[in-house]
């Protein structure tokens, strides 16, 4: 740009993040600018603050009224965002959002992750089925195992059709809840029975009778596994509950950072390629304490939380990988692949990068060296 000429606009990124540990989206994007120069306005605020309206082939295709923001909590503004930074579910039980996202996707609004994806993690049978599909397509490995391995799983479309057929103890799961709710843990048929009369005063979408189900066997755990994929970056995670819950994604967890094996890899691979491509995913496993079979429970996506330990750097890598998507989209054109830029001398290279215990000397075709990890924590596991 020459000296003499005006600054180019700011472009408005509307950061939907608004947990009590969420980050502050306006500072870390503050040293950042596009490869043309143009910096970028943060507007942070949770999907409940917003009223959208859209108009494509207007001057002004989106307009986003919030009733308060981070920067000002007591005052109503008005945005017209470019580009989308979501990291809180768009539906949870008792809230659903998804007009105003729709509102966003009208208008051709972009976002990390896309909304596309956002809007089928809204379903968690949609997911599981997804899940599924990978499965079948990876097969099995040269011993006879699932490349990809899923729990065994029962669905049903309401209490009407519920025939469970598995073994027991089971796990059921009601509809689309988070975070532990709406799963219960049952012995035998006759709980099983009583389980699903109470389905039955569920509501259901549509003309259904009630809410639909997913039935699985109980697998007694000794940990959980989580992997992490932000863009090219990768971690992954032992967590042992040290509440004794037996919903191990709740209470309190001892969080230990593991290599990233080849195997762990693959699963995050497969499961970025679901619902068109997914920027932020994790995937949450089972070690069965019996054989030492490892088990993928779910995927999660876009609101995917972050070990305490190593957040204030895995945020670094959202924000890196935000200017990255944002710079093909607007200073390379919709859908152009360009490599990570710089930020405020912290960027790194779109390679991919890892995270985990240092393995021993490189050999051929290894995997990449990693950096130690930091000590073992104990966190709250409703947040990660």
């Amino acid at each position: 740009m020459d000296g003499g000429g005006e600054a180019p606009r700011p472009l408005q990124l509307l950061a939907i993040a608004a947990d009590k540990d969420a980050a502050d989206w306006a500072s870390l994007m503050e040293e950042v600018s596009l490869e043309d120069g143009r910096a970028i306005q943060v507007t942070q605020c949770a999907w409940d603050d917003i009223m959208v309206s859209a108009e494509p082939k207007s001057s002004v295709p989106i307009v986003v009224h919030l009733r308060k923001s981070k920067a000002n909590p007591k005052r109503p503004t008005t945005i017209k965002p470019d580009f989308c930074l979501v990291r809180n579910e768009v539906s949870v039980p008792g809230k659903d959002f998804r007009n105003q996202m729709f509102g966003l996707m009208f208008a051709g609004v972009e976002s990390v992750n896309s909304f596309s994806s956002i809007y089928s993690f809204c379903e968690k049978a949609v997911i599981q089925a997804e899940l599924f599909k990978i499965a079948r397509k990876c097969g099995l490995d040269e011993n006879g195992d699932e490349v990809f391995p899923m729990m065994d799983q029962q669905y049903f479309a309401s209490y009407a059709e519920m025939m469970y057929s598995q073994s027991f103890p089971a796990v059921v799961k009601i509809g689309s809840a988070h975070a532990g709710y709406g799963k219960m843990r049952i012995t035998d048929h006759h709980q099983m029975e009583d389980f699903r009369t109470c389905l039955a005063m569920t509501k259901g979408s549509g003309d259904s009778s009630s809410a639909y189900c997913c039935a699985e066997p109980f697998i007694e755990g000794d940990y959980d596994l989580r992997i992490q994929k932000i863009g090219s970056h990768y971690r992954v995670f032992k967590r042992t509950s040290v509440s004794g819950a037996w919903k191990t994604n709740t209470g309190s967890a001892h969080l230990e950072h593991l290599e990233l094996t080849p195997k762990y890899k693959r699963w995050a691979d497969e499961a970025a390629e679901m619902f068109g491509g997914l920027d932020i995913l994790t995937v949450d496993a089972i070690h069965e304490s019996s054989t030492g079979r490892e088990y993928i429970l779910e995927v999660n996506g876009t609101s995917s939380g972050l070990a305490p330990d190593v957040a204030a750097e895995d945020n670094l890598h959202i924000r890196d990988l935000v200017v990255e998507k944002m710079n093909a989209h607007f200073c390379h054109g919709p859908g152009a692949a360009v490599p990570q830029v710089l930020v405020g001398g912290e960027g790194q290279a779109a390679e991919e990068q890892v995270s985990g215990p240092a393995p021993g000397a490189a050999e051929e075709g290894a995997m990449p060296a990693a950096s130690a990890p930091p000590p073992a924590t104990v966190s709250s596991a409703e947040s990660f």
